[in-house]
């Protein structure tokens, strides 16, 4: 598919090493497919407010959409033809002028620990930095000696602050490390142990509901496996009403013609926590409702009230 216009094809992203990084994989996803000039796609890196604010817990100052609202202003308003995310930290409620229209191939979805070999190695009353409700409750329910401190930035400034003794270990998402060059950091800690938070490891690109050209496309890029996985994922997170102060992990992966759903809710503190699974039909996603109301069902009211809005 050629570009019809000569103008480059403008991609906004965060500017983030990760974010352009993951930009730069688009773009190559896209020029192999289309057999595009080098020069048919630029980088428009948007700085949001989910980069400029690193002192408090997104909870506290608006939740995900600190890092997407910016982007989505830049993409409404034509600044920019279509948004790469991790989709990790997309609101589960979008725009409806603005659709999911691809994503590139899974990566890990485990998270890593940096500072001990595992979670059990960890010291007596050690100190974890992290920044996710998921994993700090998951850290407690395991280790309940274990506190968790504020962990906020990109991951070399998570790493600095590691290295200067802020804490004695912490967490983060494997995929990253390994798309920012960094595979041997860390200990890979088991799904059995930690499920990873919905849409972990992958990367997803947005494009205007109006924008047929762009979003054909993108189509060509998009990894079929994935992006059903993902939407099982983020329609079991709407389902539970779920936001950034609510610890939820879930993970959906192919099993023949269909997809087996595993989640798990919990309490900030990790005492309390429902998991289940369910098998869903590819192409019927919203059908990740019914494991997300077992939780609700089966949960005792301290959890309960974490979710439902």
């Amino acid at each position: 598919m050629a570009l019809i216009s000569p103008s480059p094809l403008r991609l906004g992203t965060r500017g983030s090493p990760l974010a352009l990084i993951q930009a730069n994989m688009v773009r190559a996803a896209l020029i192999a497919a289309h057999g595009l000039a080098d020069t048919a796609i630029e980088i428009v890196p948007i700085r949001t407010s989910g980069d400029r604010i690193q002192d408090r817990a997104l909870a506290e100052v608006g939740g995900k959409a600190l890092w997407t609202k910016e982007l989505d202003r830049a993409l409404l308003v034509g600044e920019v033809d279509f948004c790469v995310h991790s989709m990790k930290d997309v609101e589960t409620i979008r725009p409806p002028e603005i659709v999911i229209a691809a994503m590139l191939p899974r990566a890990d979805v485990r998270d890593r620990l940096i500072g001990a070999p595992s979670v059990e190695a960890l010291p007596e009353g050690a100190v974890v930095g992290t920044s996710s409700p998921r994993r700090a409750a998951q850290l407690k329910r395991l280790r309940p000696d274990v506190s968790t401190t504020l962990f906020r930035g990109n991951v070399a400034t998570r790493l600095a602050k590691l290295e200067a003794g802020e804490a004695q270990a912490t967490l983060l998402a494997a995929a990253g490390l390994d798309r920012l060059g960094q595979p041997g950091i860390g200990a890979t800690i088991p799904i059995e142990t930690m499920l990873p938070a919905p849409a972990q490891g992958a990367v997803g690109i947005e494009a205007r509901a109006d924008d047929a050209a762009t979003r054909a496309l993108l189509a060509a890029i998009d990894d079929r496996d994935t992006h059903d996985c993902v939407l099982a994922e983020r329609a079991l997170l709407a389902a539970l009403a779920a936001d950034c102060r609510s610890p939820v992990g879930a993970l959906a992966r192919l099993d023949g013609e269909s997809i087996l759903i595993d989640a798990e809710i919990l309490t900030g503190d990790g005492s309390e926590s429902r998991a289940g699974q369910l098998r869903i039909a590819r192409g019927a996603p919203d059908d990740a409702a019914v494991l997300a109301k077992a939780l609700l069902a089966d949960a005792p009211p301290a959890l309960a009230a974490l979710f439902g809005g």
